[in-house]
This record gives C-alpha cells, structure tokens and sequence, in this order.
C-alpha cells in the first residue's frame, strides 16, 4: 500500500506535458533505413557503375574487364545505331506526352459533372491503368494484327504512341478531374458577373489555373515514356525495319547479345537523356505555375 502511495506522488510530481506534444523519444528515421538500403542497392550502386562500365569491354566473350575509355559510345555512333535510337524515343516521348494529355484533359473536361453515368465511364477509363503494360501491348497486336497498322515503317511509331497513351489517360484525366475541381467557384462567379461567357471562362480562368495539374501530367508522360519497352516490345518488337525501336529495347537485344558495356553505354545515354530533356521541361512548366 505504501509503495502504491510513493509510485502515485511521484506520478504526481511529473511535469505535466503540454496538450498536442509528444514527450515519448522516437527515432522515426529508422524506419527508412530499409527503404534507403534498397534504393542504395537497386538504383545508386547500378546508377554509379553504370558510369564505370561504360567505359570498358565488358561482355559475355571476355574473362576480363579493361577500361577503352569512349570507343563504345564513338562506335554506336559513328554506326548511326545511337542517334536512330535517340530519335526515335524523343519522337515517341513527345507524341506520347501530347496524345496523354490530350485524351486526359478532354475526358476530365466530358466527364466533369458527378453524375452517375459519368462517375461509371471515369472507371471504365482507369480500369486500362490498372492492366498490365504487357498485357495491353499484346492484346493491342492481337487486334492489329493482319490490318498493316504495325508494318508501316511511317506511321507504326505513331500507333504504338496512341496505345501507350490510351493505357495512361485514365490517370491524367484523374489529375485533370482534380484540378478542375480545386478552382474556387467564387473564381468564375465574378467572371460570369463581368460579363465573361463560359467558354472565355474556360480558357481564360480556368485553364490557367490548371498549371500544376499540366505540369505533373507531362513530367509523368515524359518520364514514362522515355523509359518505355514493354508495349512496344509487345506490339512491333521493334519494327518493322527497327522504326519503333526505342533505346530500352536496344539495350534489352544488346545486353542478350553479351555485348554488356554497349548496353550499359546506352543506359547512361538513357540516363543523360532523361536528364537533359525532362527536368527542365518540369522546371519551364513550374516557372509557368509562378506566372500564372
């Protein structure tokens, strides 16, 4: 009993913490540590020694690994096999970007109003999303096949580019849908009070005001696109005539081939060109997001 009495006085005596704050001592970042180990491991150690391996000999017919300094990046491209790849995917990064945001934006606009019909098209719309890239890929070949759509050296590129953004639309127009309803009513309240009609409102207020909406839709599109393989790999393989073969899926044949430094050669042109051609488009549209 007495000892009872002595551990209630001193629970007493406790300084009392102060409503909202948190006097138990945690070590939150702890729990990170595992998720920083498998970004060390899975993406900065391959990141870093992909800067390494670019430099040498490195196949599958050697035993050894010597350093030849840049003769695999002047190989691939005095044979023109690097910048055929490199053109290719900025042309199917930019039509994809285009035809994702495009399809996106219509549908969120379409598809504005909660009503039921619309609430059950919106889920048709993201259920591609959903699938595998894969599986999307194959079943678009499966459609084509036979209908000269995947063996026009000219227009396949464009095809390919029109599958890949009818499987990501869905997402952008989720995005869209969510900027569209951000907008402040009383925003177009007052447009609609000057005298302003709905479409000028539209373009005038409320497109603008859709900055950031745009600016994570085409950072998303560029990115995913540039690394794109599966659907093309699925659809084309590549072709016809290597028209839709896009630096990942000659990286993917070259490292088959054991030819493992020029693979890795155009794993960092990838890498150098995601850098260069993606972060400051996001950085010009996040400039656009302060003006407006």
């Amino acid at each position: 009993m007495t000892s009872a009495i002595g551990t209630l006085t001193k629970a007493r005596a406790l300084p009392q913490a102060a409503p909202g704050t948190i006097t138990r001592r945690t070590h939150p970042l702890w729990f990170l540590l595992p998720a920083y180990a498998l970004l060390l491991v899975f993406f900065v150690l391959p990141t870093a020694y992909q800067f390494v391996y670019a430099f040498t000999d490195w196949s599958g017919f050697k035993a050894s690994i010597n350093p030849v300094g840049v003769e695999n990046l002047t190989q691939l491209a005095s044979d023109g096999t690097l910048f055929r790849a490199l053109r290719i995917t900025v042309v199917y990064a930019v039509l994809v970007a285009i035809f994702q945001n495009a399809f996106g934006f219509g549908l969120a606009v379409l598809l504005e109003r909660d009503t039921l019909v619309n609430r059950i098209c919106r889920t048709f719309f993201v259920v591609p999303v959903l699938m595998s890239a894969l599986a999307v890929g194959y079943v678009f070949q499966a459609l084509l096949k036979g209908t000269g759509l995947l063996a026009d050296t000219t227009w396949t590129i464009v095809v390919v580019a029109l599958i890949h953004a009818w499987k990501w639309m869905g997402l952008a127009m989720l995005i869209y849908l969510a900027g569209l309803k951000t907008i402040p009513e009383d925003v177009l309240e007052a447009a609609r009070i000057d005298g302003a009609s709905r479409w000028r409102a539209f373009w005038a207020i409320r497109v603008p005001l859709l900055a950031p909406a745009v600016t994570f839709n085409v950072a998303t599109a560029l990115l995913g696109s540039m690394n794109g393989f599966d659907i093309v790999q699925a659809t084309t393989g590549g072709g016809p005539a290597r028209t839709t073969e896009l630096l990942n899926i000659f990286i993917y044949r070259t490292f088959g081939q054991g030819l493992f430094a020029q693979a890795t050669t155009m794993s960092l042109v990838l890498f150098l060109l995601v850098t260069l051609m993606a972060f400051p488009v996001i950085y010009l549209l996040r400039r656009r997001e302060e003006v407006q």
